[in-house]
């Protein structure tokens, strides 16, 4: 562990007193603004200690290296240039949807500090996927080399299966990647999606929509070892690999009165369910798909651990609300 984490785990306590949607605005306020500026830049690479790190060819793609932001923390680009500065070698935007939608009523997002994890019901809040496409092209050149952007995208919440065609090909231009999200809780019958066939079809819309632009299933960590093999199994040629995992319903042994609250569970408590999502994901579909390890990862040995599972990449959200930003530095070094 690094100093900075200590430093920030003493004064984790006080950030803890203002309502955590409110603090997440503010975070990307503060991040947006540094992004764009020098002084703040400079702040962002202090903060994180990230230095280099080993980079990576993937999907056709150079990542600068192995260590990502989840998607949720930053549904709009509102911050891009700051999670570059921060030293993160991609970015997941979004989860995106065709149209805006302010998602579901707050309050929807708890902290739960006993357990290192969150539970949020968002509901897919974000401005659209058109809204994102130009966030995303006004900050291409002012990016660094081997920084890849990559978007979730999603359906509305009154949507139809062919809402992911339509913000697929909104955003098609400016993503490095799309992450076809399936498996959020958050959204009645969206987990419906994850059947073979029903995602096949989907997969083959979206890939018709957005021909040239590497694609990746994000799965839920609460699908049973035989569904979860039989759908590694069935992705098409043209699908690059898994996102594992997404947020899980499951409640076991939590220490937070907040655990009780409907919705995603993130953190700690999810890295099991993670982990042995990787290792078997890549028992199943072997070298040839890509594995981006998302869920529970809160220290560098937890980066260690994602990749000897079988994972090329990691990716850090619910972490950092507990590390604070010097967990990118720890993660980076790690790899």
């Amino acid at each position: 562990m690094s100093w900075r984490t200590t430093a920030f785990r003493a004064v984790r306590p006080l950030l803890f007193l203002t309502d955590p949607e409110r603090i997440h605005h503010a975070t990307l306020a503060a991040l947006g603004w540094s992004g764009r500026h020098a002084v703040g830049r400079a702040l962002c690479g202090f903060a994180a200690g990230a230095r280099g790190g080993q980079p990576l060819e993937l999907m056709g793609l150079r990542f600068r290296n192995r260590v990502g932001l989840g998607a949720g923390f930053d549904k709009d680009g509102l911050a891009i240039e700051g999670w570059a500065a921060l030293g993160f070698g991609f970015v997941e935007l979004g989860t995106v949807t065709p149209r805006p939608q302010a998602g579901n009523a707050r309050p929807r997002l708890f902290r739960l500090p006993r357990d290192h994890a969150l539970v949020n019901r968002m509901g897919f809040n974000n401005a659209g996927a058109e809204a994102l496409a130009r966030r995303i092209s006004d900050a291409r050149p002012r990016l660094p080399d081997g920084f890849v952007i990559g978007v979730n995208i999603g359906r509305n919440r009154d949507g139809e299966i062919d809402d992911y065609s339509a913000a697929a090909r909104a955003v098609a231009k400016v993503a490095d990647y799309l992450a076809i999200n399936v498996s959020s809780p958050n959204t009645p019958g969206l987990r419906d999606l994850e059947d073979p066939e029903r995602l096949r079809e989907l997969l083959d819309m979206v890939r018709s929509a957005a021909p040239s632009v590497p694609l990746l299933v994000k799965l839920s960590p609460d699908l049973t070892h035989n569904r979860r093999a039989e759908i590694v199994r069935a992705l098409p040629e043209t699908t690059r690999g898994v996102i594992l995992s997404n947020t899980t319903t499951i409640r076991v042994g939590l220490g937070s009165a907040a655990g009780a609250e409907g919705g995603g569970l993130s953190g700690t408590p999810l890295r099991p369910l993670m982990l042995g999502a990787v290792e078997e994901s890549r028992r199943v579909g072997g070298r040839d798909i890509a594995i981006i390890a998302s869920g529970g990862i809160g220290s560098g040995a937890d980066v260690v651990a994602g990749i000897n599972a079988g994972a090329d990449l990691v990716q850090l959200w619910t972490g950092m609300i507990y590390a604070g930003p010097g967990l990118i530095g720890d993660a980076i070094r790690a790899c």
